[in-house]
Formats: structure tokens, C-alpha cells, sequence
């Protein structure tokens, strides 16, 4: 299995663009394992459904033109292209579908029935959260046309500081949450207090 993770990763690094796409998966998959630490769950799946989740999102596998875009579902992409990939590189075949179910409920709206899916939905819950969720959101002003300035990430924070604790499922996850949620909330209040109500 090492050599299916390590083209796993290989793909990734090499797909993935702009480039500070990338981070995210092997971050992300860190996390789900402490996120899903003391549960019992297929490591093999969670790896691959981290690595494979947000493949629609780089440039070349998603629509260039803004009206596509707009209307571009990234997920379905990403379990559409999953299988393929993962025959390719010798996945286990019986677990390819849990994958796909995996990628699938990784969205905070879904309701995963996995414990793959919910440790990997906490954990990309997570990383909406504290430090990185800030980095991840800022760096896309200017560039996704659905924050043309500060002020929209901002109130995107907002709703993720208000929205998305209360949707872990794991204790473990809530634990993880916590120190990020206070960071959340003091890097508003201090965009608050050193915007003095002018337009950010």
C-alpha cells in the first residue's frame, strides 16, 4: 500500500494548481488521523478519499470560463474521476466505492453514514477553522471571483466561526476545534477593531 500512497501523493503534488492547493490534502489527511484517533476506521480509504477529494478544485480539471465555474460541482468531479485513478495505481477494488462515499459527505451540509466520512468531514471542517481556515480563505481575494475583497472572506469567517463548530460530530474533533475557534473569533474582533468601520 505504500507504493498506491505514494502515487496517490505523486498525482496530487503534480495536479494540483495554483500551488498552494496542495498543502491542503497533506494536512488534511494529519489531521483526520488525529481527528480519528480511538476510532476504528479503514486507513486506506481515509488516506485516499483526503488526498482525492478536492481534485476538481485545480486549474485544469475545473471550468475555466466564469459561468461554468459558477455552476461547476467539484465533488461530483472528484468521485467521478476516483475510480479510474485509484484502479490505476492498484487500490484495493472493494473499498474504491467507500472512497467515493467519503468524498461525497466531506462537505459540512452532508451527513455521513462512514466513519471515514465523518472523521473526514470534521477534519475539513477543521481546517476551515483557527490559522490555517484564515490563510486559506484570504489567499483566495482577488482570484475567486466570489471574493473580489477582504470584506466578503471576512463575513465568510464569520459564518464559519458561527456554523460549523456546532457540526462536528467527534469529541475528538471538538477538542481539536477549540483553540482554533478562539483564534477565529480574536482575529474578527482585532479586523473589527483595526478596521474602524471603513471598507476592508
Amino acid at each position: 500500500m505504500d507504493t498506491v500512497r505514494a502515487a496517490i501523493a505523486a498525482y496530487i503534488r503534480e495536479q494540483a494548481l495554483p500551488i498552494d492547493k496542495y498543502s491542503h490534502q497533506p494536512r488534511l489527511y494529519a489531521l483526520a488521523v488525529r481527528v480519528g484517533a480511538g476510532q476504528k476506521y479503514d486507513d486506506q480509504i481515509l488516506y485516499a478519499a483526503a488526498w482525492l477529494h478536492d481534485l476538481g478544485v485545480f486549474i485544469g480539471h475545473r471550468p475555466e470560463e466564469i459561468e461554468a465555474l459558477s455552476r461547476w460541482d467539484n465533488v461530483a468531479y472528484a468521485m467521478e474521476r476516483a475510480p479510474a485513478l485509484l484502479a490505476e495505481w492498484d487500490f484495493p477494488q472493494e473499498k474504491i466505492a467507500a472512497v467515493q462515499a467519503a468524498i461525497r459527505d466531506h462537505l459540512p451540509a452532508r451527513a455521513p453514514e462512514t466513519i471515514e466520512g465523518i472523521i473526514l468531514r470534521d477534519a475539513d471542517i477543521l481546517e476551515q477553522l483557527g490559522a490555517v481556515g484564515i490563510l486559506r480563505n484570504v489567499s483566495k481575494v482577488g482570484r475567486d471571483t466570489r471574493y473580489p475583497t477582504f470584506a466578503e472572506v471576512l463575513a465568510l469567517l464569520r459564518r464559519n466561526l458561527h456554523t460549523l463548530p456546532d457540526q462536528l460530530r467527534l469529541p475528538s474533533a471538538r477538542a481539536l476545534a477549540a483553540p482554533r475557534i478562539q483564534l477565529l473569533r480574536d482575529f474578527l474582533d482585532a479586523a473589527d477593531d483595526e478596521g474602524a468601520g471603513a471598507p476592508l
